[in-house]
């Protein structure tokens, strides 16, 4: 397809899944729902599946509360929480407008993870009050999932929660988008032949996306001195640095040790690499700038839904390999190839946190596993449909964390693949039989 002589029709498209949704949500009313996983063989079943029977069940996990992992869903439960602060960039629109969302991200936890996800939109903003809410869930669940808060307040969330918490707590916007686009960044380095603590990298962006990455690189041995950062106002220099608040403060006062001055433009002069989650396109990154990009640039332009530069744009002024978050261009870096891998791999031992370490052992995996395929300028990341992917991901996170002694149920090789392997199995299965048997209606 020539994509530079049908940029109106690429527009187009990218309007055609918003029209979809607007039909198809009323005649669903909801993405995901609640279904039974034991058999009712008749009404004396409630006996057994609720009281009397259930108390012999309670009084068993009061003598050992480990037995509530092995009595109910609790292993394979987490909560998708949000305040509504920043939904798909569409900012504060509130938690009853986020709802939607969160529901389709719950039915990507299910049928590619086989996680159990419940979506909770909260009616509050306030850190003290988010963090009291999880606490008090976390009896019932054994992971959260945050999504879609607004800086700097998801920094700080995160933070606290992960050392408030004894579950696993993942922020998909930071830890999700960071884990597929150092994958993505890992082949992309392997076709170039350059290798990644020797790049020069500009981001482009300063928000949860590319602070979570700086972090990667940084557990990686990159240097962040030779990491470049540019928000709204410019490169982060020495002293804007030290305005910030106190969390990314702490990262990008490392970046630019040069302390290089200017935007966009002065940012991506010799660099090798630039990762770019800023504001939809295009035109916000030049083809003149990427000139100014060493040999065989690398350009990720996250933006949806149009990029921060069109790909063909970016490929004629010299870039080598070129990303977009679009699924009708070649090298879709999407989150979804990475949040249902790694919770399922961390519900599967039972651990205690998502590590940098872990969300690393992510991105190698979904490198490996394309690299394996036979990677080139157009295939550095697999695609959703490659469901073996998230098998491997996740059987790489769930090891990560057992070397990381983080896992409360370490289980062998064998035992932990096969577990996967069904969970994941499952979710599919699942929607294929109840579309099978219409309880799911096609439109």
């Amino acid at each position: 397809m020539d994509y530079k002589k049908n940029v109106e029709e690429l527009l187009k498209k990218a309007q055609k899944p918003s029209e979809e949704a607007l039909k198809l949500h009323p005649f669903y009313r909801g993405k995901i729902q609640t279904a039974p996983k034991v058999p009712v063989r008749s009404y004396d079943d409630f006996a057994i599946w609720y009281t009397p029977g259930v108390a012999k069940v309670c009084q068993e996990i009061v003598k050992d509360p480990s037995k509530v992992y092995e009595y109910t869903n609790k292993e394979n439960t987490i909560a998708i929480v949000t305040d509504g602060t920043r939904i798909l960039g569409l900012g504060d629109i509130g938690p009853e407008a986020g709802l939607p969302v969160m529901e389709g991200k719950a039915l990507l936890f299910k049928y590619l993870g086989g996680v159990d996800a419940i979506p909770l939109c909260v009616g509050t903003k306030e850190i003290e009050e988010i963090v009291q809410f999880c606490k008090w869930l976390s009896p019932s669940i054994s992971g959260i999932n945050l999504e879609d808060v607004e800086k700097p307040k998801c920094f700080e969330l995160l933070e606290r929660l992960q050392e408030e918490l004894s579950i696993p707590v993942f922020h998909d916007d930071q830890q999700g988008t960071a884990t597929i686009t150092l994958a993505g960044l890992i082949n992309a380095l392997r076709i170039v032949g350059k290798k990644i603590n020797e790049v020069k990298i500009t981001l482009i962006g300063a928000g949860s996306a590319n602070y979570a990455f700086a972090r990667l690189l940084e557990k990686m041995g990159v240097d962040l001195g030779n990491v470049l950062v540019v928000d709204s106002k410019g490169i982060i220099t020495k002293d804007r640095a030290e305005q910030l608040d106190p969390i990314t403060k702490r990262m990008w006062i490392k970046t630019n040790a040069d302390n290089v001055c200017g935007g966009i433009e002065e940012s991506l002069i010799g660099a090798d690499v630039c990762i770019a989650y800023s504001k939809s396109g295009p035109g916000v990154i030049k083809p003149e700038w990427i000139k100014k990009m060493n040999k065989d640039a690398i350009v990720f332009a996250g933006a949806n839904p149009v990029p921060e530069i069109w790909p063909w744009e970016a490929k004629e002024a010299g870039a080598r390999i070129v990303a977009t978050g679009r699924s009708d261009f070649p090298n879709q870096v999407n989150n979804s190839l990475g949040f249902p891998a790694i919770f399922r791999g961390v519900l599967d031992v039972r651990a205690t946190k998502v590590t940098d370490e872990m969300c690393i052992a992510a991105a190698q995996a979904i490198a490996d596993f394309a690299y394996r395929k036979g990677i080139h300028e157009e295939y550095i990341v697999p695609t959703m449909e490659e469901s073996e992917v998230y098998v491997e991901e996740a059987f790489a996170v769930a090891k990560k964390a057992i070397e990381q002694n983080v896992a409360r149920n370490p289980l062998s090789d064998e035992e932990l693949l096969k577990k996967i392997r069904e969970r994941i199995n499952m979710g599919r299965e699942m929607e294929k039989v109840l579309v099978q048997s219409r309880l799911i209606k096609l439109p």
